[in-house]
C-alpha cells in the first residue's frame, strides 16, 4: 500500500482533535485523523469551563452541541459541613460566556466527531498509531494499524497529538516527565440518578469537600444518569479494600450530604480507579509537532480544566500550523508553549493551594469577599490568561497570602 500524503496528521478525535480538525479543515488543509477508540467510547472530563465555549463557537462546532441538550453548567457548588459556596459563570471577573455544559463524553466527542466527519475530514476509527519517525525537517512518517491488523504509512508536514491518556508522541519519543503535583488517585462510575432532586439541587455540579485532600464530585447529566466519583491522595484510597465497587460504596458512606441519595443506587459499570492521574512533559512541541491537552499535561480534576487545555492547545496549535504552512515564521516558544504554559501554572497553582488548604480557606471563609469571589470565578471559568485579574497575574502568592491572612484575623478572634 502507498503512503498516504497529507499536510497534518492529527491523532486522536476528542475534543482537541475535532477542534483542530475543523479549523484546519475550515483553511481548506489536507489533513487525516486517527483515532485508536472505536466512537461512541467512555472517558472522563465530563464537566467543562465557559472558556472551551469559544473555541467551538469559532471552529462552528457549536451548532451540533446545542442540539444535543445537554445539561446546563451555569456555575458550580462547593460544600464543606454545613457551609456552601457558590459559584455563579455570570458574575466573573472576565467577560466571557456564563454557562456551559455537564456532558456524557461518550456522546460529546461523537457527536463532535460526527461533525467534523459531516464537514469532509478524514476520520478512521480503530486505527492505533504504532511508530513515528520525525525527520530532521520535521516532516514524517506515521504508521498505522488498521482494525484488521494491516499497517500503513501517512506522510505528514505536522502532526498534531490530540491522543489524550493515551499520549501517543510523549511514550514514542521519550517526551515524558514526573509531575510535580502530589500523587492523588480517583475512583468514579455513573448511576441512573433515580432519587434526584427536582429543580438546581437536582442538576447543579456539586463538589462535597471531606478533607484537605479528599473530596467527592456529583455531575449530573441531562439523561437522567449521574457521574459521581472521589479523588484522594493515593495512600489513603488504597486503604479501602476490596473490588472498586466494594470501595465505592464504602466510600459513599464519607459523604454526609449525598449518603441517602446515591446509597441504594446501582452502579452503571463496575468503578474505574485511576492512580497518579497527574502528567507533564519536556516540551509542548518539536519539529513537525504539537502536544495539545491530555497528551502534554493533565493536572487534576478538581477544577475541570481538562477539556479546556485541549480545545485551548488544540486551536492555538492550528492556527500556528496554518501561520507555518503559509510560509510565515511562527516562534513555537513563544506563541505557544509559554502562553499554554502560563495557563496551566494558574490552574497548577490553585490545584497546590487547593490540596495545601489554602484556597479551601478562601472558598469557605465568611463573611465572604464578593470581589475576591468574582476574579476567583474567572479562572475557575477558564479564563486564565486574563492579566487584568489579580487572581491570574499574582496567582503564585495572592491565594498563600490571603489565606494567611485570614488565619491570622482568625487567630486574633480566637485570642480576644
Amino acid at each position: 500500500m502507498n503512503d498516504m500524503h497529507v499536510d497534518v496528521l492529527i491523532i486522536g478525535a476528542g475534543p482537541s482533535g475535532c477542534v483542530a480538525a475543523a479549523y484546519l479543515n475550515k483553511q481548506g488543509y489536507n489533513i487525516k485523523v486517527v483515532e485508536k477508540s472505536v466512537f461512541p467510547r467512555f472517558v472522563i472530563g465530563e464537566s467543562l469551563l465557559p472558556r472551551c465555549m469559544d473555541h467551538f463557537d469559532e471552529v462552528d462546532l457549536l451548532d451540533c452541541l446545542k442540539a444535543a441538550n445537554f445539561e446546563l453548567k451555569p456555575g458550580a457548588r462547593f460544600l464543606r459541613g454545613d457551609i456552601v459556596c457558590n459559584f455563579d459563570f455570570g458574575d466573573k471577573h472576565t467577560e466571557g460566556w456564563d454557562w456551559t455544559w455537564q456532558v456524557p463524553r461518550a456522546d460529546f466527542d461523537d457527536i463532535l466527531a460526527k461533525e467534523i466527519i459531516k464537514n469532509g475530514v478524514d476520520v478512521s476509527f480503530n486505527h492505533e498509531v504504532i511508530d513515528v519517525d520525525i525527520a530532521a525537517d520535521g516532516t514524517s512518517r506515521t504508521t498505522v494499524k488498521d482494525e484488521h491488523g494491516n499497517s500503513y504509512a501517512i506522510r505528514a508536514k505536522y502532526i498534531i497529538d490530540s491522543s489524550g491518556y493515551g499520549r501517543v508522541l510523549p511514550r514514542l519519543l521519550d517526551l515524558d516527565k514526573p509531575s510535580a503535583l502530589p500523587d492523588h488517585s480517583s475512583l468514579f462510575t455513573h448511576v441512573k440518578d433515580v432519587n434526584r432532586a427536582e429543580g438546581e439541587e437536582g442538576t447543579l455540579i456539586t463538589f462535597d469537600v471531606l478533607d484537605k485532600d479528599t473530596w467527592f464530585w456529583v455531575i449530573p447529566f441531562s439523561n437522567g444518569n449521574t457521574s459521581l466519583g472521589f479523588v484522594s491522595k493515593t495512600k489513603y484510597m488504597d486503604t479501602f479494600k476490596g473490588s472498586t465497587t466494594e470501595r465505592m460504596q464504602e466510600m459513599l458512606k464519607l459523604s454526609d450530604y449525598y449518603y441517602d441519595r446515591f446509597k441504594d443506587v446501582d452502579f452503571l459499570f463496575e468503578p474505574i480507579n485511576i492512580k497518579n492521574y497527574s502528567k507533564s512533559v519536556k516540551h509542548l512541541y518539536g519539529k513537525g509537532f504539537a502536544l495539545t491537552g491530555n497528551s502534554a499535561e493533565f493536572l487534576d480534576p478538581v477544577f475541570s480544566s481538562g477539556v479546556t487545555f485541549a480545545t485551548e492547545s488544540a486551536l492555538l496549535s492550528a492556527k500556528l500550523i496554518s501561520r507555518e504552512l503559509k510560509g510565515e515564521k511562527v516562534d513555537w516558544e513563544t506563541d505557544y508553549s509559554d502562553y499554554i504554559k502560563s495557563g496551566v501554572a494558574v490552574f497548577a497553582t490553585y490545584v497546590k493551594e487547593w490540596y495545601t488548604g489554602n484556597l479551601q480557606t478562601l472558598f469557605f471563609h465568611r463573611p465572604e469577599n464578593l470581589e475576591v469571589k468574582r476574579q476567583i470565578c474567572a479562572v475557575l471559568a477558564g479564563y486564565v490568561w486574563d492579566q487584568t485579574n489579580p487572581f491570574v497575574k499574582k496567582h503564585d502568592r495572592i491565594v498563600k497570602t490571603l489565606a494567611h491572612l485570614i488565619e491570622m484575623g482568625n487567630e486574633k478572634s480566637e485570642s480576644n
